[in-house]
């Protein structure tokens, strides 16, 4: 089972829809909890935890420093660190336990990390081809965008020395994991295109 772990500030609008797209594995018994790690002094994210049934976290402004107080606060021994804005696809669920079942079957579980295809929303050829550009950076460096989400075992987390503080936390994990550890999923996250 996975802790999902969503750092949030300011647009919890946009939450709704992320959440929305978790239920998928809570149905199917793979989403142990939601942790919605907040740093907005309005109470909006307290009342979306509060009807979705996540847990909320008053944390720091620092970005990574909120992602390390949800990892820590989390109770599953897999982690999954989303932004707030991005819908995973169908699919999803199933993809994601495929891939923890397997790597726990072959012991693999503290060297493989995982992360998600890149969908842009919006229509025409200019999200297709930021697309494609993104799917040829992650080809020649292995690594993909941030908010393509990391999925990762406590115990991988932990011997990399987890989220360290500053807005670039999630980009300095994925460099820490690097490009042999680093699985794409089949699976999409969609994120919006100015993103």
């Amino acid at each position: 089972m996975i802790s999902v772990v969503i750092p949030t500030g300011s647009g919890a609008k946009r939450l709704i829809p992320t959440l929305a797209s978790l239920v998928p594995g809570a149905a199917a018994g793979l989403v142990r909890e939601v942790l919605l790690v907040d740093s907005a002094p309005s109470g909006d994210v307290a009342e979306i935890a509060d009807a979705a049934g996540c847990e909320y976290l008053a944390g720091p402004a620092d970005h990574g420093a909120r992602l390390r107080q949800g990892a820590a606060a989390a109770r599953a021994s897999w982690l999954l660190f989303l932004e707030p804005t991005g819908l995973l696809q169908e699919g999803w669920a199933r993809e994601v336990r495929n891939f923890t079942d397997q790597v726990e079957r072959t012991g693999t579980s503290e060297r493989r990390a995982a992360t998600f295809r890149l969908a842009l929303d919006g229509f025409g050829v200019s999200p297709r081809v930021r697309e494609a550009a993104a799917m040829m950076r992650h080809a020649i460096t292995g690594r993909p965008r941030p908010e393509q989400g990391l999925l990762l075992h406590r115990r991988l987390y932990e011997a990399l020395g987890g989220h360290t503080p500053g807005p670039n936390a999630n980009r300095r994990l994925l460099a820490r994991v690097g490009r042999k550890r680093l699985i794409l999923l089949r699976s999409q996250i969609l994120l919006p295109e100015e993103g």
